[in-house]
């Protein structure tokens, strides 16, 4: 039984009171039949019970007044995930539907998206840059609307997802075949499965190649700002490289962001790339191609007007019985000056 407060009832409340999960009193708000009758009788009377009053929003859907899409991202700020959300706009623009927009944040993703969850229903949902677990899928499953992951993968779920290592393996193996054989690497300090990938990728591909890889050659920044994927990691983390001995001869970056950060810190010591150092970066943002940044591109534009397609074939179609999808996105190596 929840505990007595001065704050208003949430759906966890509810579901705690009738002894269900969270996705049941979200149907039950929808008026969904996929709900017993002995099981919506007892998720009504802990609302009655706890004068528990849906947000504006699962009101509104469950009235079928309006129709929602959820978009839950680490972070709005950074330009990879502004691509990705701009690609879901431009499929959205032409159709009556609200975009409602969940920061997952990078400490604590998952006590973030079921907060957001237990908030109210919608009628779709996006969910990008969030590893998924066997608690994190069934919540998902059960949530009884169309899901649409971005960067993992579920069996019960359609997804798009990358394989990280294949990427990192092209720029790297792009520098080695420019002759460079003291490669560094920029990563971030958050332990994550993303960055553990890349980092396997960067050792296997020197590894491959018959080169050497050193511990210090992987540089991290202090700066902890999204993540470290933040020009100012890259900054600090190249003047740790600058310091190398033996000295490198290029860089590849987890992020554009962080190369970006790293030419400054090459700038301000006096050197040039790619003159001094070729560089490589991940993501292949706008900027990237104005600036001459070789780039990893993950097509996040294009990802998002397909995640969006699908999101909307499924909830245009609920009846539907097709089997779910998981398709790789494949990265692709764009060479400019910088290497």
């Amino acid at each position: 039984m929840p505990k007595e407060s001065t704050n208003k009832p949430t759906i966890y409340d509810v579901a705690d009171r009738a002894g269900v999960a969270i996705s049941t009193v979200s149907r039950v708000l929808n008026d969904s039949r996929d709900v017993s009758d002995q099981t919506r009788k007892s998720v009504r009377a802990a609302i009655e019970e706890l004068q528990f009053r849906p947000s504006r929003t699962a009101k509104s859907l469950a009235q079928q007044s309006s129709r929602t899409i959820a978009v839950a991202v680490p972070t709005f700020t950074t330009p990879f995930h502004n691509e990705l959300l701009k690609g879901v706009r431009s499929r959205l623009s032409d159709v009556d539907i609200d975009l409602l927009l969940c920061d997952l944040k990078w400490a604590a993703p998952e006590d973030t998206l079921m907060n957001f969850l237990g908030r109210g229903a919608m009628d779709g949902l996006l969910v990008a840059g969030l590893p998924v677990d066997a608690a994190i899928g069934e919540e998902l499953v059960q949530l009884g609307v169309p899901v649409i992951l971005i960067g993992s993968r579920w069996d019960e779920l359609d997804s798009f997802y990358w394989d990280e290592e294949t990427g990192v393996r092209l720029a790297v193996e792009h520098l080695i075949n420019r002759g460079h054989k003291r490669i560094g690497m920029i990563t971030t300090h958050l332990e994550s499965a993303l960055r553990d990938a890349r980092i396997r990728g960067y050792k296997q591909t020197l590894a491959q190649a018959g080169l050497e890889t050193r511990d210090e050659w992987i540089a991290v920044g202090r700066t902890e700002k999204h993540a470290g994927f933040s020009e100012e990691s890259g900054y600090e983390a190249m003047q740790d490289l600058l310091a190398a001995d033996p000295p490198i001869t290029a860089v590849f970056a987890s992020s554009d962001v962080q190369a970006i950060g790293a030419w400054q810190a090459i700038r301000h010591a006096g050197m040039e790339v790619p003159d001094d150092f070729a560089l490589v970066g991940y993501d292949d943002i706008k900027v990237s191609r104005f600036i001459g940044l070789s780039s990893i591109a993950q097509n996040m534009h294009e990802v998002g007007e397909r995640t969006a397609d699908r999101l909307l074939y499924r909830i245009n179609n609920p009846g539907k019985i097709d089997a779910f999808r998981s398709e790789l996105v494949e990265s692709e190596l764009i060479v400019r000056k910088s290497s």
